[in-house]
């Protein structure tokens, strides 16, 4: 494999959140817009010197990013349309970032939006994948509560973890965001109140699930010298990876991407797992998120259960993940859910995250999963993000 070339001098910077909704009259669009506007207003910058763009959106279509151009009135030199679901916020910070060492832009936009009404899932089911629809619709199954329900119950039989378990990650999430102005979730869980909570698709239950909602993350990504000229709070890109179609021939997925490539996203960032000061999980569901925990080099494959009941996971404990909340209590705005850990590492290390800081947090690890079909996701990726002071 070729050396691939460091991410040294990539500046992220802006985290942007419009604020998330259970449903919405507003299309994905009006959200889009919203997002813009912030990043304008945030940075001091002119929409004008804004000369690259990423668009991830689930409720965008049949629209691309190349329509938001228009319909906003930008002229970006540099354009990317990524429909990698959950994780396309890795993604477009990777592409963006090239973009910006290549010179082919001076600041990229990057943006997931989606909106959510009454009949939004039917229409996702309906149009998400042919090659999921037809594999899985014959036999009942309509979205990802079953497909999630088969891996969790696999690798609860596979390496022995409880509903416990992933309850601890579920409440520790919850006391996240009840710190979080953003998020959706605004009353206390209990282990014993995740315990009885209806079944969904059993072993799923209700605090299992994220909540659909509409909403927007953004952020920017700019050389770190354009940053320091703009006086703009950034962080610092160490490291990044992403792979497709990992472990295929896994029956059940039990691990994902980043095992593959763990050890050359620490090597880019000269660190280790125990260097990490915070993760923040894709968490569509508890068990890929203890999966994560085993997956990029926090303890071995099995172990998963084991970890979580020895570590606080919450933002003052000794293993501090999803400190937002995450979708699991902020809620999931589509596409946006991927860019969720993005804007809240950048907050995290910046200063910005008010009395849910990590306290002394220097690096932080952001996961991104998306795409699944019927028996597993098919995109990982991951970044390490470094304070700039």
């Amino acid at each position: 494999m070729a050396r691939r070339m460091s991410y040294e001098g990539v500046a992220v910077a802006v985290p942007v959140t419009v604020p998330y909704v259970r449903y919405s009259t507003h299309n994905a669009h009006w959200f889009i817009g919203q997002a813009l506007q912030q990043l304008v207003l945030q940075s001091g910058i002119a929409k004008e010197q804004i000369d690259g763009l990423t668009i991830s959106s689930f409720s965008l279509s049949p629209d691309t990013a190349v329509g938001v151009t228009q319909h906003m009135g930008v002229s970006p030199r540099w354009l990317d349309h990524i429909p990698t679901g959950g994780a396309s916020g890795v993604m477009s910070l990777r592409r963006a970032a090239r973009a910006v060492q290549a010179g082919d832009a001076d600041i990229v936009a990057c943006v997931s939006a989606d909106t959510n009404h009454v009949d939004s899932f039917r229409q996702t089911l309906g149009s998400f994948s042919n090659f999921a629809r037809d594999a899985s619709y014959p036999y009942g199954s309509g979205g990802p509560n079953s497909i999630f329900a088969m891996i969790t119950a696999n690798y609860m039989r596979t390496y022995g973890a409880r509903r416990e378990d992933f309850g601890r990650i579920a409440v520790d999430q919850r006391t996240n965001a009840l710190r979080n102005p953003n998020a959706l979730f605004k009353k206390p869980l209990t282990l014993d109140e995740y315990m009885g909570a209806r079944v969904i698709s059993d072993p799923i239950h209700l605090f299992d699930c994220v909540m659909p909602c509409a909403g927007a993350e953004a952020f920017l990504v700019m050389r770190e010298e354009k940053a320091r000229e703009l006086g703009l709070k950034h962080v610092l890109l160490r490291g990044a990876i992403e792979r497709h179609n990992a472990f295929a021939e896994d029956p059940i997925m039990v691990q994902g991407g980043w095992r593959m490539d763990r050890d050359d996203l620490y090597a880019q960032a000269a660190a280790k797992p125990a260097d990490v000061d915070f993760v923040q999980t894709y968490d569509d569901y508890p068990v890929i998120v203890m999966i994560q925990f085993e997956d990029l080099g926090f303890c071995a494959k099995g172990e998963g259960p084991d970890f979580v009941r020895s570590h606080d996971t919450s933002f003052a404990g000794n293993f501090p993940n999803n400190t937002s909340g995450g979708q699991l209590s902020v809620g999931q705005a589509g596409a946006a859910g991927g860019f969720l850990g993005m804007t809240e590492t950048i907050r995290q290390l910046t200063g910005e995250a008010g009395d849910r800081a990590v306290k002394d947090a220097k690096l932080g690890l952001v996961t991104g999963f998306g795409m699944v079909t019927y028996d597993r996701c098919l995109c990982t990726g991951a970044v390490l993000l470094g304070s700039s002071q």
